[in-house]
């Protein structure tokens, strides 16, 4: 009897590890995850667990590529980038709302200073709100409703000449 229940606890054992890697189809191993979003340009998670795109800024004499996490839940858009203690020059976050609105961020828990690009529905930069305090309680707000919020380290926006009306596309 104990031979007996040993084979089918191991059978049911080998059973569920085959179905595991099914289970993980939102780390972009999946050919049904693939399908979703189209080609293979799929990046890893970032260190924080969030799917990573590609995001560039046309502006009036270049185009800049950035590397960026998609803060899409309602939880990842109230963490941010709390308690980051660096931000490589070509990475940043991006916050896509479903509906536009008037955007208001803070810089609570936010150890390192940032420019807050407000950007609106058609890609272009509606403002920006540079070299933000660390730490401060004090709303940062677009000054339109805007479609998304897109974040990297202070003074990167002055030094690529990222400027309003700029156009920003991310995938």
């Amino acid at each position: 009897m104990i031979k007996h229940s040993k084979a089918i606890a191991l059978s049911l054992t080998l059973l569920a590890t085959a179905a595991l890697p099914g289970c993980h189809a939102r780390a972009g191993d999946s050919s049904a995850a693939s399908a979703q979003s189209g080609p293979q340009n799929e990046m890893p998670l970032s260190e924080a667990g969030l799917r990573q795109v590609p995001l560039s800024v046309k502006t009036s004499d270049a185009v800049h590529r950035f590397t960026v996490e998609v803060a899409e839940s309602a939880a990842e858009q109230a963490q941010g980038l709390m308690f980051r203690t660096r931000l490589a020059p070509d990475e940043g976050m991006i916050f896509p709302f479903a509906k536009d609105r008037i955007a208001s961020f803070w810089m609570k828990n936010t150890v390192i200073s940032l420019d807050i690009i407000f950007v609106r529905r058609d890609g272009t930069i509606e403002s920006i709100a540079a070299n933000t305090t660390p730490y401060s309680l004090e709303s940062v707000r677009s000054g339109e409703p805007v479609a998304a919020v897109f974040e990297i380290a202070a003074g990167r926006a002055a030094e690529l000449g990222i400027e309003p009306g700029d156009k920003i596309t991310w995938q």
